[in-house]
């Protein structure tokens, strides 16, 4: 338990980088869009550069979180590589390259009385930025906060401090050679919990909490935050099998979505397959996942037809798994299917593997989530995919922002009246 007096000194710590990145947030606002993009630039010239300081932090984050028997997806969003970073830093470059949203002229039109109006986007002003151990996650947030003229505090977990240190060292490094003040990227670096906890409580210095994880630190932070919330990333994704699938492609596609990348939130947990495709079919492409290194856990009716898998239990049918498990359920037609996803999905992703189109139409309308695929894998929902440079995370919401949120769901918007001495009669 903290003490009051050192709870007391964290709380200030906490509020004075709020109210330094609210000050920046400020100043940002009046930068260019070509200040901005100078800035980027040496943001992302800056991390090559620090390659050598980032990787020997994380080196020490991944040592110390392997010792502890993390799980090998866990220790794979951890970990950063050269190849990564440079990844990383091509994703600056990427979001550089965008169109600047910050005042755009969205909509404009006159009132009867001669008033002319127009609605011009604007930020959000600081955002906090609470995740998990994805060192990746600090570039992308800071990267597009500046983009969009935000100042963003960030608070990452305990398990990456040391390569968001490094990072955070990196970044600012290269604004300082720049018109952007660095105070405009914030790292809390007190792992306490006690330190989101006031971060979510802020205010007067916080317009927007994002926060990026797993379902506790989504839920916790959802539950306590008194500053609005865009909720993100829980992902129970499933591709249905349609009676109608092409075989080949649907083998592609299912292999793709769960192995290709098992640790992010766009992998797809849970595979849902027609009754009468079932036969012919499946225990082909669940060989072909095992050989990738798989684990299934099926239905009753699967494991009639596999027998050498695990039967699934109900907790299986919720779970986010991030690894290479895969629950399997045989159904009789697209609408189980559909109720199925309802019943147990997260509104992430979700994807039909068919050649008709009226049940592709069908699954597409009826199924509730931030993006519905026809015939593509469940992978492709990420902001870098979509054109939007990077991510700051995927809403699994509906208000405001929703699916891969890049620069647009980081921008608001005023109305600006021009007159000619007009009144209220």
């Amino acid at each position: 338990m903290f003490s009051t007096d050192t709870a007391q000194v964290l709380k200030e710590q906490v509020a004075t980088q709020a109210q330094a990145a609210k000050i920046a947030a400020r100043e940002l606002a009046r930068k260019t869009s070509e200040e901005k993009n100078a800035a980027l630039e040496l943001m992302a010239a800056s991390l090559v550069a620090s390659k050598h300081e980032i990787l020997q932090a994380n080196a020490q984050d991944v040592s110390r979180v392997s010792a502890t028997g993390a799980a090998k997806s866990f220790i794979d969003r951890l970990t950063l590589t050269p190849a990564r970073i440079q990844s990383i830093a091509d994703g600056v470059r990427a979001v550089m390259a965008l169109p600047d949203p910050i005042g755009v002229t969205q909509e404009r039109w006159q009132l009867r009385n001669g008033v002319l109006v127009e609605r011009r986007s604007v930020p959000l002003g600081v955002i906090a930025m609470i995740y998990e151990a994805r060192p990746n996650v600090t570039v992308d947030a800071a990267t597009l906060a500046l983009k969009t003229s935000n100042a963003v505090v960030l608070r990452g977990s305990a398990d990456a401090l040391e390569s968001n240190r490094a990072i955070v060292v990196a970044l600012r490094e290269g604004l300082r050679a720049s018109e952007v003040p660095a105070e405009a990227i914030q790292l809390i670096e007190s792992v306490e919990h006690e330190s989101v906890e006031y971060l979510i409580r802020m205010r007067d210095a916080i317009d927007l909490v994002i926060p990026r994880g797993g379902a506790r630190l989504i839920q916790a932070v959802v539950e306590s935050s008194v500053v609005p919330v865009i909720e993100t990333g829980v992902g129970n994704c499933h591709v249905y099998v349609d009676v109608d699938a092409q075989p080949e492609m649907a083998t592609k596609i299912v292999i793709n979505a769960k192995t290709q990348r098992p640790s992010v939130c766009n992998a797809a947990e849970t595979l849902l397959v027609h009754t009468d495709v079932a036969p012919q079919w499946l225990p082909q492409a669940l060989k072909a996942l095992q050989e990738r290194g798989v684990e299934i856990r099926g239905c009753a009716r699967t494991c009639q037809l596999v027998p050498d898998i695990e039967s699934a239990s109900e907790q299986d049918w919720g779970t986010e798994y991030l690894e290479l498990i895969m629950a399997v359920k045989i159904v009789d037609d697209v609408q189980e299917a559909i109720e199925h996803i309802a019943r147990y999905g997260t509104r992430h992703t979700e994807s039909i593997i068919t050649e008709n189109e009226e049940t592709a139409a069908l699954f597409l309308e009826q199924v509730d989530a931030a993006v519905v695929y026809h015939n593509a894998s469940t992978r492709l929902t990420d902001g870098f995919v979509f054109g939007f440079g990077a991510e700051i995370g995927i809403s699994t919401q509906k208000m405001h922002a929703r699916g891969p949120m890049g620069l647009q769901a980081l921008t608001s918007y005023k109305y600006v009246g021009h007159g000619s001495g007009q009144v209220i009669e």
